[in-house]
């Protein structure tokens, strides 16, 4: 099952997408301005250009586990863009720490918020092994 994860920022939303057997997570270009009308078509256009079955959405809760801010305004855009995706499914999926663990790769070819994209990808197949899991919402 192939899989679109997005680290969603309202300046930048980092992208990375399995491939089709759901091993692999790979960073690709970032969305600009994800929370405008042309920055959610474009994540919608994408999912559907990869032909994703799965579109998982880094949640940043806090380090206590509980929502800010930013939680609350992301639950808010996955909101938008499960509708604007339909009948692809959009999982919430807690991404503390992936942004950290993204800027000590090194690698330069992608976006910071593409390679936290990508780890969180890489966690969540991890945990679901190709299956369709669940949403933590």
């Amino acid at each position: 099952m192939r899989v679109l994860a997005l680290d969603y920022g309202s300046a930048r939303c980092g992208c990375a997408v399995s491939d089709p057997t759901g091993t692999l997570a790979t960073p690709i270009d970032h969305i600009e301005r994800p929370g405008t009308r042309k920055g959610l078509v474009r994540v919608a256009d994408l999912a559907r250009e990869r032909e994703v079955e799965r579109i998982v959405v880094g949640l940043p809760l806090g380090l206590s586990g509980h929502d800010t801010d930013q939680t609350r305004e992301t639950r808010a855009w996955a909101d938008k863009l499960r509708e604007r995706v339909k009948p692809i499914p959009v999982e919430l999926y807690d991404e503390r720490f992936t942004t950290a663990i993204a800027s000590r790769s090194g690698d330069t070819r992608t976006s910071e918020d593409s390679r936290a994209a990508a780890v969180l990808l890489e966690d969540w197949l991890a945990l679901h092994g190709g299956t369709t899991g669940g949403d933590i919402a």
